[in-house]
């Protein structure tokens, strides 16, 4: 059965989330408080790129699935399950800034109490969040709406920046976190068609739902930082990382993703999430110490990098230097946290020229540096004089590339490779003078 549904926030999880609840025949009411980001939606357009994410946006908004607004009061007069995608920040000490959820929490309760609409609705918070923040979503209605019958929900988002609507249409899992037997009832009805091949919905308490989000970002940022840590042991010993990421990822308990060295992970959600997670635990006296280890290593994996460049071309001032990549992954125009934003900030505080290229995210680089950086269209152009090539982010295109291109347009033949895209073998043959990691 068609449900009505709204989405509270289209950022990156709300805008997914939205799309992909109307392709399955709900009615969704998407509520952001940037009109011309709603205008934009209302067009057809995509406020982020995401594979697939525009065709699927346009049709089901064409289709009247969709409905874009900034009224929120629509919102909630109309539905009966309301999604809270907002987002939740580090503050400066690395807990998770909660303001957007408590204030769209108290705005809902607030229409509900002066527009005398049902006060039986079902908040189901997609954000991730610090364990507890169910009980002060909860506690804003009670103290907003006597004798409420509003229902707080957990339901974690487990997307992957480049595939998210294939996660989001068939998610490996489902997890909800209520104890009550009517919400599990309404959750199953909606998810049950994204779970037609038989992956699970896992129901537990709203506080393990919450730290179950927690729990998989830091592991899955614990094995990279665990490779990245491994990989300068390797370089001191003589061994390659990538023949020992082989050797161990083919053993089905480690398994083979998550498992890459690189310059580090960056992104919306791991450093952000490692962080409130050793925030949360230290408020109640807990040191988780494998994940201080993760965010330790991940921090100094982008400064191990940038000594190989500093100790090959000393006296960097005025050095030009080419970068492919910014985003902090492929497939996503997402440079939050970009290890790529970390490599360019110790360039220039070395006075040195930057000059990048990038398939998606030119122009979300542009409002973090300005003409701090040069910038092209061309991946090519960039090298022209350069003193060498830094590939920091696995685009596609970037897997085979022109080799003697570069060489005729570098001014030396050096490539610093921070994602071991390159076979060893084959710059030596090619006479590059080739830096990755861990080899």
């Amino acid at each position: 059965m068609s449900n009505k549904i709204s989405v509270i926030g289209t950022g990156y999880v709300g805008i997914v989330s939205g799309t992909t609840f109307a392709a399955h025949g709900n009615q969704v009411y998407c509520v952001d408080i940037d009109a011309e980001k709603v205008e934009k939606m209302k067009q057809g357009i995509s406020p982020i790129f995401e594979p697939g994410l525009d065709w699927l946006l346009k049709k089901n908004y064409e289709e009247k699935r969709l409905i874009f607004t900034t009224n929120l009061e629509d919102a909630v007069r109309e539905t009966e399950i309301i999604f809270l995608c907002l987002p939740t920040p580090p503050n400066e000490d690395g807990s998770a800034d909660l303001q957007h959820v408590l204030k769209v929490s108290a705005d809902i309760a607030n229409i509900i109490k002066e527009k005398n609409y049902p006060n039986n609705k079902i908040i189901v918070d997609k954000s991730t969040v610090p364990v507890g923040t169910g009980e002060k979503v909860k506690k804003i209605f009670d103290d907003i709406l006597a004798d409420n019958q509003i229902e707080i929900v957990s339901n974690p988002e487990f997307l992957r920046e480049g595939f998210a609507i294939e996660d989001a249409m068939k998610p490996e899992r489902v997890v909800i976190g209520t104890r009550s037997e009517r919400v599990k009832a309404i959750m199953t009805e909606l998810y049950e068609p994204f779970l037609r091949s038989g992956n699970p919905i896992i129901f537990m308490d709203v506080k393990s739902a919450e730290l179950t989000k927690y729990a998989a970002n830091a592991f899955l940022a614990t094995k990279i930082s665990f490779m990245n840590d491994l990989s300068r042991y390797c370089e001191v010993i003589g061994a390659n990382v990538e023949l020992i990421r082989l050797g161990i990822g083919s053993d089905s308990r480690i398994g083979k993703r998550f498992i890459y060295p690189g310059v580090g992970y960056g992104g919306s959600c791991f450093p952000k999430d490692v962080k409130a997670l050793i925030h949360s635990s230290n408020e109640v006296g807990i040191d988780l110490e494998i994940v201080n280890a993760t965010e330790r290593v991940n921090k100094s994996q982008s400064d191990f990098f940038f000594q190989k460049i500093a100790k090959r071309l000393p006296d960097l001032a005025g050095r030009k230097f080419a970068i492919w990549g910014l985003a902090f992954k492929p497939n996503t125009d997402d440079v939050r946290e970009s290890p790529s934003y970390r490599i360019i900030d110790l360039l220039l505080e070395q006075n040195a020229q930057v000059f990048a290229y990038d398939p998606e995210a030119i122009e979300n680089t542009k409002r973090v540096y300005g003409d701090k950086i040069n910038y092209s269209n061309d991946m090519y152009e960039i090298l022209e004089n350069a003193d060498s090539l830094l590939l920091i982010t696995e685009w596609s295109v970037f897997r085979r590339p022109d080799f003697t291109k570069i060489k005729a347009l570098l001014k030396y033949p050096i490539i610093f490779d921070g994602r071991n895209q390159y076979d060893l073998e084959e710059m030596k043959k090619l006479n590059f003078e080739y830096y990755s990691i861990g080899r």
